[in-house]
């Protein structure tokens, strides 16, 4: 009985380490800024011949590594099958990187998306000609901007909001809405942040916030310089820049972002209309994971350990492989 057991373990370890073993060659980087070094990954296929495209992945909100937590690894592993190169910086002040990314406005973000770039063409191994990005939410309002700035070969948005005001109340209303608060209880949480807007729109300080705020509640000093900088934050006059074929992935169950509002604002802002393909998932939030496992950390961490080129939604990877093997880019 111990034996068998044991063989179970051992196996079920095995399995993992089998499963998280990505076909692909990472590299640790490091590129010199005015604002201080910037670190990351590099990631390349075991077996290549030739120049590589690249992708360069912009993240979304929050003090995120270039891995992402290693959540970034499944579809690096794939871009790596079709011969494209993955580029990802840690936030400044995560991992190696120098500063604090709360520091930062959407334009910092494109400046270090653009420092990305310059330092991507100079390898020898990189198509600059191929060079194209990745982006999830917050990201939205830095590759818009980046495409009026740099040629972008394609440009994959995944869950990207449009205006930062209106997804916050977006967010706040079916998130609410979802954990069952009545429509009393929704209306007095949306008056309280509309105070707290009120204050920034006036570019109002720290000290007036913390006189309204719920302490139960309160945000650092940082987040709300962070916030200050970004809150009028509103993509649609930047979409006109693209020029190039645009990925816009979306998932029906998003309760940070009103996709209908982001799909209206692709629509109308990127012309020709034949550079946008808009793919929305069904039963699938935010980050691209299936509904049935997105809140609950568990099922997301045994996915991950188990099977974890299958931890996104069906279909979202394949999405971004016809992009990208279209004999047209």
């Amino acid at each position: 009985m111990i034996i068998s057991a044991l063989l179970l373990i051992v196996g079920a370890g095995l399995y993992i380490v089998d499963q998280n073993d990505f076909d692909m060659v990472e590299q640790s980087i490091e590129i010199p800024s005015p604002h201080g070094k910037l670190t990351g990954t590099l990631t390349v296929p075991k077996h290549h011949s030739g120049k590589l495209g690249l992708v360069l992945f912009i993240h979304g909100d929050g003090p995120i590594d270039s891995t992402h937590g290693e959540g970034y690894k499944p579809l690096w592993e794939r871009l790596a099958s079709i011969g494209y190169a993955s580029l990802s910086l840690d936030e400044r002040g995560i991992g190696g990187s120098e500063g604090n990314w709360l520091d930062q406005s959407m334009d910092d973000r494109v400046v270090e998306a653009q420092q990305a770039i310059a330092w991507a063409k100079e390898q020898s191994i990189i198509d600059d000609s191929k060079i194209g990005v990745w982006g999830a939410s917050q990201a939205g309002w830095v590759i818009p901007k980046l495409a009026g700035k740099e040629h972008l070969a394609f440009s994959i948005l995944v869950s990207p909001a449009i205006n930062w005001l209106e997804q916050g109340e977006f967010n706040t209303r079916s998130q609410m809405a979802k954990d069952g608060h009545s429509l009393v209880e929704i209306q007095h949480q949306v008056d309280y942040e509309n105070q707290i807007k009120a204050i920034l729109k006036k570019h109002g300080t720290y000290e007036e916030y913390t006189k309204i705020a719920r302490k139960d509640d309160l945000i650092s000093k940082e987040r709300w310089n962070f916030i200050s900088k970004n809150y009028a934050s509103d993509a649609t006059a930047d979409l006109h820049y693209f020029k190039t074929p645009v990925l816009l992935l979306l998932g029906e169950d998003d309760v940070n972002v009103d996709i209908a509002d982001t799909e209206q604002a692709y629509r109308s802002g990127i012309q020709p209309s034949s550079l946008l393909h808009v793919k929305i998932f069904s039963n699938t939030e935010h980050s691209m994971l299936p509904t049935s496992i997105a809140g609950s950390s568990w099922k997301q961490s045994l996915r991950f350990l188990f099977a974890p080129r299958s931890i996104t939604v069906d279909g979202y990877m394949d999405e971004i492989e016809h992009l990208l093997t279209n004999s047209s880019l």
